[in-house]
């Protein structure tokens, strides 16, 4: 299945609306996609027909449950658990008999047809050929989509490159800007593969192929994303989710191998001997922007495309946007492993939107003995990407762990003294809330043992801080008392959590700004600008939260702290007069319209 395949899917399905008027890739494709994306169930995929360039943009593919079991060929993603699992145990069940052992041949031979297989002929990607002056990126149209955003981006890229020493394969997805018609930045973290790579070059004092596939089928982008184990092969994983290998073609300009029906290829190097170049900001998938930095230069040498190519692109910020479904199935994906190889006592694992995918995981475990919570922690906090996570709840085997009354119950009758875990660890370099980039404090609840139940209450009438309002909406539920000061105000959570009138598990501290948002919002907010070993604290047994806007570089704060990601005032007013043009139905109102409050500067940064 091609890019255009899956198109007349989403539209057979209902999936897809076409938007034929004029659009430009500056901002406003982005600000209608996260009207779409923030809709009830991440609303429609759109695509855009008629931009500056002479190709489509489709934006919003994966953006629901039901999109994204469509992308990866299952009803829904929990399928994909259930096969993943069975599999498995076929796998890992032990073979008394002979007979027992010739039932694997015909599992074997399936598992052999999924190794993605080398074409020797051109690939429908390469129905074009563009080299030298011709291979501009000019020609895509490349989105820009926030206000603060340092030029433009690709922001669904699948970047293939070789180990130097192994030659293994990996193909990751780094955000690539565009810095001139020839070159881009590669946006790989520290812990990436791509990183890993290029040192390994810069070792060896070699230049670095690179290769990035756009589009193509699906399953080739989720693959991309996905976390899989170092050294092993995401069109691996391409190939389980379709049933069918992935055909490779030999790339035009150098030695790597990419899908031969994705909708562009672009070919280069980094030659890791250059100096780092200057990328972002970027608003990104946290909701914040993430802030310039320095990072490799990547120098095409050939597009290829094929005659009908869509141009693939992703929007991200404050959540949900489609990185939060793409997140669904990934916990199904990989639910299966984890509880066979790492931790057994796994049950469930969810990550909330909220908390943007790795700042907030939770786990219903099977609890047996004293410490397990702690020990089941300590291994996720190590295992593959969710060394990322900041903050784990682990449940009773038994809980929905996506039902909020449950997790409402168990925070309630916690007793936060004694669920507490405290950590350290490795960050996602995204993250704003750590003064030392990509390292910090992690917090988990242990609510697999509840205390016994009481009943919060907060009296409206206690003293507070000048310049300090309270919320007690959350009090009864959540057992959670939320306060709001304004910029000026010096607050000692200290006092509030010994006050005789308080009597609640957990206070949070926000910014003024933030006091008319909700819970979701504010579990948002709070999990991004917060590093537990300087913002929460044990008071008796409270548990003090301070989500504030964090003053750079002052009391143990990074040196730079981000503003949120939204629409400029005049993107929103002109697709405003310009909906009816659309074709998209009901006013759908900028989501920025609300999150612009929480701006505290009109820049990327303080």
């Amino acid at each position: 299945m091609n890019l255009r395949d899956f198109i007349q899917k989403l539209e057979s399905a209902g999936e897809l609306i076409r938007i034929g008027t004029p659009v430009s890739s500056i901002y406003e494709i982005a600000e209608l996609t996260d009207r779409q994306a923030k809709s009830e169930g991440g609303g429609k995929a759109l695509l855009f027909e008629n931009t500056e360039s002479s190709f489509p943009v489709l934006t919003n593919m994966m953006g629901s449950e039901r999109r994204i079991s469509m992308a990866l060929g299952v009803e829904q993603p929990e399928d994909i658990t259930t096969r993943i699992e069975t599999l498995l145990k076929q796998v890992t069940t032990p073979k008394e008999s002979i007979s027992e052992q010739l039932k694997m041949l015909p599992l074997l031979g399936e598992v052999a047809r999924w190794f993605p297989k080398r074409l020797k002929r051109r690939g429908e990607c390469q129905q074009v050929v563009l080299k030298g002056e011709e291979a501009s990126v000019d020609l895509l149209p490349i989105l820009k989509s926030w206000g603060c955003d340092g030029g433009r981006f690709i922001t669904l890229p699948m970047v293939n490159t070789l180990d130097p020493y192994t030659g293994i394969r990996n193909v990751g997805m780094y955000r690539m800007q565009v810095f001139d018609s020839h070159t881009t930045g590669m946006h790989w973290h520290r812990h990436k593969t791509g990183a890993r790579h290029y040192e390994g070059y810069k070792a060896l004092g070699k230049v670095m192929p690179v290769s990035v596939a756009i589009g193509g089928d699906p399953a080739y982008t989720y693959a991309a994303t996905a976390p899989m184990p170092d050294n092993m092969d995401e069109y691996l994983l391409a190939g389980f989710l379709r049933r069918k290998p992935v055909k490779l073609v030999k790339c035009i300009t150098n030695d790597i191998y990419v899908p031969d029906d994705c909708d562009f290829v672009i070919e280069g190097y980094v030659d890791p001997s250059e100096p780092l170049a200057v990328e972002g900001d970027f608003g990104d998938h946290t909701g914040f922007y993430s802030l310039k930095d320095l990072y490799p230069r990547f120098h095409i040498t050939a597009i290829t495309h094929r005659k009908d190519a869509v141009y693939p692109a992703t929007v991200v910020g404050i959540p949900p946007q489609e990185d939060a479904y793409i997140s669904i199935a990934t916990e199904r994906i990989f639910l299966a492993p984890i509880r066979l190889v790492m931790q057994p006592e796994i049950v469930d694992m969810t990550m909330p939107r909220a908390g943007t995918s790795h700042n907030i995981a939770i786990i219903s475990i099977n609890s047996r003995y004293l410490g397990q919570a702690t020990k089941v922690t300590q291994g996720m906090w190590s295992a593959g990407q969710m060394m990322f996570n900041k903050y784990l709840l682990l449940t009773p085997p038994k809980t929905n762990i996506r039902n909020s009354n449950e997790l409402a119950a168990l925070l309630r009758d916690c007793n936060p003294k004694s669920a507490v875990i405290r950590g350290e660890g490795i960050y996602d370099v995204l993250d704003h809330a750590t003064a030392t980039c990509g390292f910090g404090g992690k917090l988990a609840l242990d609510l697999t043992q509840s205390s016994d139940s009481h009943c919060a209450s907060v009296d409206t009438d206690i003293t507070l801080p000048q310049g300090v309002t309270m919320r007690t909406d959350l009090v009864d539920k959540w057992s959670t008392l939320l306060l709001f000061a304004e910029n000026s105000c010096t607050v000692n959570l200290s006092d509030i959590a010994v006050n005789e009138g308080v009597n609640c598990n957990f206070i949070a501290l926000f910014d003024s700004r933030a006091e008319e948002f909700d819970a979701e919002d504010l579990l948002w907010i709070a999990a991004a600008n917060t590093e537990p070993n300087r913002d929460i604290k044990l008071i008796g047994n409270t548990l003090t939260i301070d989500a504030r806007v964090k003053i750079p570089g002052s009391d143990g704060a990074p040196a730079r702290f981000p503003n949120v990601v939204t629409s400029l005032p005049e993107v929103i007013d002109s697709v405003d007069r310009r909906w009816s043009e659309y074709g998209l139905g009901e006013f759908i109102e900028s989501p920025s319209v609300k999150y612009r409050k929480l701006l505290f500067s009109d820049k990327a940064e303080w």
